[in-house]
């Protein structure tokens, strides 16, 4: 997280709010010699206390976590570049603004028996957002095919125990400097989202 409380003034509902929309991570655990780093979606429960994933059973995390084990899941979102040409103000540096949400805990295996379970929350989170689509389950397939794919995942779920986020908006610049660099900012495309990221920057002017 970046250290300036500036960017961190967001409440933990917020952050909570917006993992449980994105319900996409970087999960890492430590490993030897080096951390362990996973991407994995993951559905995180209403209070934000719980969040369900399953891992391939070949996956080094799914092979180290034995038992609970200390974890984080990073979420992403909108970055981009910020040229300093875009305050209009001489006096300024080349930035990256972004948004990202950590959620630090403890990773617990679950049993196989759990796994069924988990899926269907997983699944159902994201397949409920296309409606009117009638959403996917895993009835959907063939017995076989069920049971082969199962075999080769495990379930496992993350205990939260805190939440950070950083709101990199450029809260740090005047209203004016902010909404022009926004403005050149959604039309770039140096970094990802940046038309949101750009949303969230004039969002910020807005409220000053």
């Amino acid at each position: 997280m970046h250290p300036n409380p500036i960017y961190r003034k967001e409440p933990r509902d917020l952050h909570i709010a917006y993992a449980q929309d994105r319900g996409f991570g970087m999960l890492s655990v430590n490993g030897d010699p080096a951390p362990l780093v996973s991407h994995v979606p993951f559905v995180l429960d209403a209070a934000g206390r719980e969040a369900d994933l399953h891992l391939v059973r070949s996956n080094p995390i799914a092979r180290a976590v034995t038992g609970p084990m200390p974890a984080v899941i990073a979420v992403g979102g909108p970055d981009g570049y910020i040229s300093p040409d875009w305050y209009g103000d001489p006096a300024q540096v080349p930035t990256w603004n972004y948004v990202a949400v950590h959620l630090r805990g403890l990773l617990h295996p679950l049993p196989d028996d759990a796994l069924r379970a988990s899926l269907d929350r997983l699944t159902a989170s994201f397949e409920d957002r296309l409606l009117p689509k009638t959403p996917w389950t895993l009835d959907k397939t063939p017995e076989d095919t069920q049971a082969r794919l199962m075999r080769m995942i495990r379930p496992f779920r993350f205990e939260v125990q805190e939440v950070d986020g950083t709101w990199k908006l450029a809260q740090n610049k005047s209203p004016d400097a902010r909404h022009a660099a926004a403005g050149h900012l959604a039309e770039s495309g140096i970094g990802q989202e940046t038309a949101l990221l750009a949303a969230l920057m004039m969002g910020v002017s807005q409220g000053q």
